[in-house]
Order: structure tokens, then C-alpha cells, then sequence
């Protein structure tokens, strides 16, 4: 938002604030768009590759970009251990409630009194969680793993999806040409 006010060109308006007056300019509001602009697609494209594609085939196409195995094993691993922590949370919660049987008279606990639980909840669900990463982890070693998931078979990229990347390239580079051409640059 700094961009907005900070950047020299045509000035669209001013607000005159006492010890100094804020002028918006053309230039950083263009820039303050761009940069919104871009961020939007970025994220609406992560969305569409995550939806559209399994886990399992994005940890392979990581592996087919060269990043490093120890990254794509650390992801592989804590999306898997999600599963095992969101269950162990709730059942935490679960545990909860059912010993809080609360009469209707009964006023509300102190918020400071329920920071306390949750507190000692989060502790409980590190502790419960680190143990139980440690048994995991024998239980892998002991089946052989060595730091990444082997894959059994490679698939070559078919017509469609080459199209699908050779389409996407394009429009891309379209895009790209007509910013260029569309918004000259000073």
C-alpha cells in the first residue's frame, strides 16, 4: 500500500494529514494492481494445481524438477502426519467435552481459566505427537525406508497434457507480449 503514495508520476488526488500531505500517484497505483493482480493468479493457480492433481503426483513432479529429496520428503511425510494429528486433536477435544458436563445454572469459566486448557491441550497433543513420530519412524526404518518413497513406475506426459503445456506456455507468453505492449513502460 506504501507503493501507492511513494511512487512519482501523475498525481490522482492528495490528503492533506497536518505534518504532510499524502499524494497518490498513477504509477504506484498501477503498481499496487500489478502486484495484486499477480498474487491472485498465483493463488488461483496453486488452487487449480492442488484440486486437480493427486498428492502422490505432485510429490513425483517435485522429484522430476530436481528439488532436493530431503524437501520432498519432509513434505511427503508431514501431509501424511496431518491425518495422525488432526485425529489425535480431536479425539483430545472429544475427551474434553465429555468431562465438562456443565449445569444450566452454571456460570461461563474465565476465559483465562479456558486459555489454561487449551494451553495444556497444545502440550499434550506436542507430546502425544512427538512419541508417536518416534514410532513411526522405527516402524518405517524397520520396512526399509531411506529418506524417500520409492516410485514404482514412470509415465510419460500424455498428447493431452503436452497440448495442456504447450497451450499454457502460449497463453502465458501472450499474456506477457501484450502487458509489454499494452503498458510501455517509462
Amino acid at each position: 500500500m506504501p507503493l501507492l503514495f511513494t511512487k512519482h508520476g501523475d498525481p490522482l488526488g492528495s490528503v492533506d494529514l497536518g505534518l504532510f500531505t499524502l499524494t497518490l500517484s498513477g504509477e504506484g497505483l498501477r503498481i499496487v494492481a500489478t502486484i495484486t493482480l499477480k498474487s491472485w493468479i498465483s493463488v488461483q493457480a496453486a488452487t487449480l494445481l492442488v484440486f486437480t492433481t493427486t498428492f502422490h503426483d505432485l510429490l513425483e513432479g517435485l522429484a522430476r524438477l530436481r528439488f532436493p529429496k530431503l524437501m520432498i520428503a519432509i513434505v511427503s511425510l508431514m501431509y501424511r502426519y496431518l491425518a495422525v494429528l488432526t485425529g489425535e486433536a480431536t479425539r483430545m477435544m472429544r475427551a474434553r467435552s465429555s468431562r465438562m458436563a456443565e449445569a444450566p445454572e452454571r456460570k461461563r469459566p474465565s476465559i483465562r481459566w479456558q486459555a489454561r486448557v487449551v494451553g495444556n491441550m497444545v502440550g499434550a497433543l506436542f507430546v502425544r505427537s512427538y512419541e508417536r513420530s518416534e514410532r513411526v519412524y522405527v516402524a518405517m526404518q524397520s520396512r526399509g525406508y531411506q529418506g524417500h518413497i520409492a516410485h514404482v513406475h514412470e509415465r510419460p506426459l500424455s498428447a493431452g497434457a503436452w497440448v495442456a503445456l504447450v497451450g499454457g506456455i502460449l497463453l502465458a507468453a501472450g499474456f506477457e507480449l501484450s502487458a509489454h505492449l499494452w503498458l510501455p513502460h517509462a
